[in-house]
Order: C-alpha cells, then sequence, then structure tokens
C-alpha cells in the first residue's frame, strides 16, 4: 500500500510542475501589467517600480526567482494589495472557501447518494423518474446561471434567505450559495450511484442476503452500499475540482470574501503573484485531494494495487 501511495505522488510532481509552468506563461502573455492603470508616472519613478519587482528581467530569470522563492514556500507581494503577501491573502481568504467547499460537497454526497439508492431501489418506476429528471437538470444547468435564479426566486422573490453576505450573520448566509455550488454534484453522484447499486443488486451476493431473509435496509447498509460507494469514490477528485472552478462564480455572485473574489480581482488587476499564488494553491489541494481518493480506491479495491 505503501508503494502505491508513493508512486502516486510521484506521479503527481509532473502535473504541478506542468501547471506552474503553462500558468506562469499564460498570466505574463495576458496584455499590460500591473501598474499601467496607474496615474502616469515618471520615466525613472516606473522603471524604479518596475526594478523593485523584478518586471524589467527577462521572463526566463522571473520564472527561475520565482521557482527558487516558491520551492522555499514564498509566493512573493500581491502587486495590488500594498503591505501583504500572497500567503496572507490566501490564508485570509481560503477559510471561507474551504467552509463553503466542505458543506457543499457534504451536501452533495448525503443527497446525491440517497438519491440515487431511491432511484435504483425503484427501477424505473416514479422515484426512478423524477430523480432522473432533476439529475440531468442539474448536469444541464452551470453554476452562473444557477445562482442568479436562486439569488431571484428565494431572495427577491419570497425574502426567505439573504441574497449575499454583506451585513449579514448566521447560518442563513451559507444556504444559497452552498447549494448553488452543491447541485450540479448532487446530479451527478445520484446519476452515479443509481447505475452502480443497480448493477451491485443485481449480484450473487446480493441475491443469496435475501435468500437469508435480511431486509432491504439492512442489505444496502452492510452489503450494497460499500462496493456502490467505488464509483463515487472515484469521482470525488473531479467533483472537488468543479467545486473549487465553481466557487470563483458563486463567490463573486454572493459577495463572499473567499479566494474566488482574490483570484477575479487579481486577474482584472493584472496582478500577477496572486493569481499565480491562487492557481498553484488550488492545483496542489487537487492533486493532493485526488492522491488522496486515489489511495482510498486502492484500499478499497486491492484489484487497483495489484494492477
Amino acid at each position: 500500500m505503501l508503494r502505491y501511495a508513493l508512486l502516486r505522488l510521484l506521479g503527481a510532481i509532473p502535473t504541478l510542475l506542468l501547471v506552474i509552468v503553462l500558468a506562469f506563461l499564460m498570466v505574463h502573455a495576458a496584455p499590460g501589467g500591473p501598474f499601467d492603470d496607474e496615474r502616469v508616472l515618471p520615466t525613472d519613478v516606473a522603471a524604479n517600480i518596475q526594478a523593485a519587482y523584478h518586471l524589467d528581467e527577462s521572463l526566463p530569470q522571473q520564472f527561475f526567482r520565482y521557482m527558487s522563492g516558491l520551492l522555499r514556500g514564498d509566493l512573493g507581494p500581491s502587486y495590488r494589495y500594498r503591505d501583504y503577501s500572497v500567503s496572507e491573502l490566501i490564508g485570509r481568504g481560503f477559510p471561507i472557501s474551504l467552509q463553503l467547499g466542505a458543506l457543499a460537497m457534504a451536501l452533495a454526497l448525503i443527497v446525491g447518494v440517497s438519491a440515487g439508492t431511491l432511484a435504483a431501489l425503484r427501477q424505473n418506476k416514479l422515484p426512478d423518474r423524477i430523480v432522473m429528471f432533476f439529475a440531468m437538470t442539474g448536469i444541464s444547468i452551470p453554476v452562473f446561471v444557477i445562482a442568479p435564479v436562486l439569488v431571484l426566486l428565494f431572495a427577491v422573490k419570497l425574502h426567505w434567505l439573504p441574497a449575499g453576505w454583506s451585513g449579514v450573520t448566521g447560518p442563513a448566509k451559507f444556504i444559497l450559495p452552498v447549494i448553488t455550488l452543491a447541485l450540479p454534484q448532487i446530479a451527478y453522484i445520484a446519476r452515479l450511484t443509481r447505475a452502480s447499486m443497480i448493477d451491485i443488486l443485481g449480484r450473487d451476493f446480493i441475491r443469496t442476503a435475501r435468500a437469508q431473509g435480511l431486509g432491504t435496509a439492512t442489505i444496502i447498509r452492510v452489503h450494497a452500499l460499500k462496493p456502490a460507494m467505488l464509483p463515487v469514490l472515484s469521482y470525488m477528485g473531479p467533483a472537488i475540482a468543479a467545486i473549487v472552478t465553481g466557487s470563483v462564480v458563486v463567490e463573486e455572485v454572493f459577495g463572499i470574501p473567499g479566494l474566488g473574489q482574490f483570484f477575479v480581482r487579481g486577474a482584472g488587476n493584472r496582478d500577477y503573484t496572486l493569481v499565480l499564488g491562487i492557481v498553484i494553491f488550488y492545483a496542489t489541494l487537487i492533486v493532493s485531494l485526488n492522491l488522496v481518493v486515489d489511495v482510498l480506491y486502492g484500499a478499497l479495491d486491492p484489484r487497483v494495487r495489484r494492477r
């Protein structure tokens, strides 16, 4: 098992390096610079600013300087948030984004697995058709459409929930953002659970359990749920990536002071180091969580380790 985990870890390192290189090149390929929208500065002052941030160096020199700092855990200073480093800004925004993403993932797992199991037990009947209808709807509608619709319905029309975080205290401010992030993942997880559960319920060991007089709830809980969750577990990596990327839109729509807002504003302000730092941080997080999912999958299914 340790060898399997180490091999997966070694395979993740080139992926991270490629992400860093591509992100660095794309950020620096964007037109303009971080200080272009400032008032017109004297030539010598502008040159001093460029030299202070090493922007007067060639692109390879800037890259190797950045990598040198990155290996020491230094993501550099923010160009636009004066007196703040990128690490400090990530430290301020990530706990909020993490809380939002964790709640959305927990909701998606609970509702998705329950709905998928119900659909499998009532295959081709009305509950199954209702679950699959809502699953297809959730898959088809993107997050940037779901968020305004929920705000319009529950905040503007019905006045049940707050439309944003500004001046709001208590758990009510989490409800709309969490539901917005969770809905597409609920749809995917419900479909995966349904297909996997139908397959497992048709296996010989399930028929044997039924012949022994075990009830449906016991069969699902004790015998069927664990093997049926393997496809859901393998989907957790892409699901986390989808929630991370979706949170950028959701945080901007609901005015949530998380990493999404820092990323959007950093991209608009051409804050190279902030955008790079957030991209690298998210890439490391996603690769790490995918690694955890792979190891868990290997622990649950020994055939994966043998291959």
